[in-house]
């Protein structure tokens, strides 16, 4: 195996990081974020069109660069270096793949070419603020995650030979400017409950701008109609998209809350005869799985990149700040601080690139593999662990190619959630260590190390928290059941019931595979688990001084 990156590899990273060093510095990304959309809509379609960043990991066929999970990390690396705002996670990571592994030929035809030049945005709406859990990081997402008929959920039914939603989800990242609303919805009632995918498209709703900044789509309303409220907008019992743009710690992360009355929507990927998908909530459980992957490995770059950041400005701070005649990087106590910043930091970045290598399969590159995300389009050689039924589920009386949904052949159980596990805690743990550095001067809200702290509690709280990523991921693994996957048995290890379990849980401290602790223990008895590996005590890193 060669881990070394391609010369392509390598000028995707140097082209973007000129790019955002220019235009995307502390001062522009504060003047960004309190635009409406929330980003430099201009700087966005400059990246689209330039460099075709959403569309990295999407086929030529689509209009993509036809690249990988690969590529399209090393990109996430250096916007979360310059912590630059921007729909990319929204639109790149979780709605492109989830169109492209279950849309039809027609919904791939009318919305990826858009996606991938920046045209078009998009997001995952998912009800009761379960994103980790719909794709699999934190949680097995085969439940109820999606209101299961209960307040707080989406639930969608037929109307007229079409669907309609009516629900609302918060905490939807970029939801208020998206064009794309992939939406998570509870439809076929009490006797065919289950979880299914639709596209809403926001665009063709008629988009009116309220006088208090809120985005609301009324029925009636003709798209890029007058400042004003629109009829119906915000009355209660209208029917209609209202999208408000909510408050958010990191506001280089804008989310927004959806009010769905009676939206008209459309299945994402190929119906039967009865109006349902093909493979059902088992297809929608897998995509959002292999997603999950992506999205995971996606994140952790970007967290790694915002670590590397944050580490530069302080080193470069304690080399220029004084203090009892001497740069106070000169002390040996900062310095060990520093080094053990920069141990952690490598190890993240290690970690964030082998999940984006496993995304991808495990091939180098998204060229040649079949198909971008991990996921692999109709007609595609399946590799992996296939979603059960896909390939033979009415596919003879419909005659349309449907798409497989498959986890990547080289993904092991778990390695997404615990690259962004421990991308994460390293993000937080610079972070921290930033202000602090940085004496008095890195308290003030408005210091520029503020923008790291304030990325690694939003991402946390996005896609978090650390402790459940790395307990789905043992779980996953089958550390304390016997084997991956094991069915049956008592609580998990997060406290819910998944893949079997004994009911015991991970000590809150013990770190999962790959984290930077040793083995993790059982709270009740304090022994390993039976079978598991005693690891070999390492050597201990020199650290490196800092120069004064």
């Amino acid at each position: 195996m060669d881990a070394a990156f391609t010369e392509e590899q390598h000028e995707i990273r140097r082209t973007l990081r000129e790019l955002l060093l220019k235009h995307c510095g502390p001062d522009q990304v504060k003047a960004a974020v309190r635009t409406p959309p929330g980003y430099d809509a201009q700087l966005w379609h400059r990246l689209a069109a330039e460099l075709g960043l959403p569309g990295l990991a999407l086929p030529a066929a689509y209009g993509g660069v036809d690249c990988g999970p690969t590529e399209l990390a090393l990109a996430c690396e250096e916007t979360g270096r310059a912590v630059l705002p921007s729909p990319l996670i929204a639109t790149a990571a979780l709605a492109a793949p989830l169109i492209l592994a279950l849309g039809s030929e027609r919904q791939r035809s009318e919305l990826l070419p858009g996606l991938a030049t920046g045209e078009l945005t998009g997001t995952l709406a998912v009800p009761g603020g379960q994103l980790s859990t719909a794709l699999g990081l934190t949680g097995p997402n085969d439940g109820d995650w999606a209101g299961g008929g209960r307040a707080g959920g989406i639930q969608a039914w037929m109307q007229d030979g079409s669907w309609r939603l009516y629900g609302e989800a918060g905490q939807v990242l970029n939801g208020h400017t998206a064009e794309v609303l992939v939406v998570a919805a509870h439809a076929g009632g009490f006797a065919r409950s289950r979880t299914l995918l639709f596209l809403v498209r926001a665009a063709a709703l008629g988009p009116a701008v309220r006088p208090d900044g809120r985005q609301a789509h009324a029925k009636g309303v003709v798209e890029g109609a007058a400042e004003g409220p629109a009829e119906g907008a915000g009355v209660p019992g209208a029917t209609g998209l209202l999208r408000i743009r909510q408050t958010a710690l990191d506001e280089t992360r804008p989310l927004a809350r959806l009010e769905l009355r009676e939206v008209p929507a459309e299945l994402l990927g190929d119906v039967d005869g009865e109006g349902y998908p093909y493979g059902g909530g088992t297809a929608v459980a897998a995509a959002l799985a292999a997603t999950g992957v992506t999205a995971a490995a996606a994140l952790a770059a970007e967290a790694v990149g915002a670590a590397d950041a944050a580490l530069a400005r302080t080193v470069a701070y304690v080399r220029e700040r004084e203090q009892f005649g001497r740069p106070i990087g000169s002390f040996q106590a900062v310095q060990h601080r520093l080094a053990d910043l920069y141990v952690t930091l490598q190890a993240a970045r290690s970690a964030a690139y082998y999940a984006a290598w496993a995304a991808g399969g495990g091939r180098p590159g998204g060229r040649g593999a079949p198909g971008a995300y991990g996921v692999v389009g109709p007609g595609a050689a399946v590799s992996g662990e296939a979603e059960p039924g896909a390939a033979e589920s009415g596919a003879a009386e419909s005659g349309v190619a449907r798409p497989v949904v498959a986890r990547p052949a080289a993904a092991e159980a778990g390695v997404g959630a615990l690259a962004l596990a421990q991308a994460l805690e390293a993000l937080r743990t610079v972070a921290a260590e930033a202000v602090q550095l940085h004496g008095g001067i890195g308290f003030t809200w408005e210091h520029e190390a503020h923008l790291y702290f304030k990325r690694a509690a939003g991402d946390e709280l996005l896609l978090g928290p650390v402790h459940r990523l790395r307990a789905r991921a043992a779980e996953e693994a089958g550390l304390f059941t016997g084997g991956v996957g094991e069915a049956g048995g008592g609580r998990g290890l997060s406290g819910s019931r998944g893949a079997g379990g004994s009911g015991q849980q991970l000590s809150s401290r013990s770190r999962g595979a790959g984290g930077s602790g040793g083995t993790p223990v059982r709270r009740a008895t304090g022994e390993a688990p039976a079978g598991a590996r005693t690891p070999e005590p390492e050597a201990e890193a020199e650290p490196e001084a800092v120069e004064a």
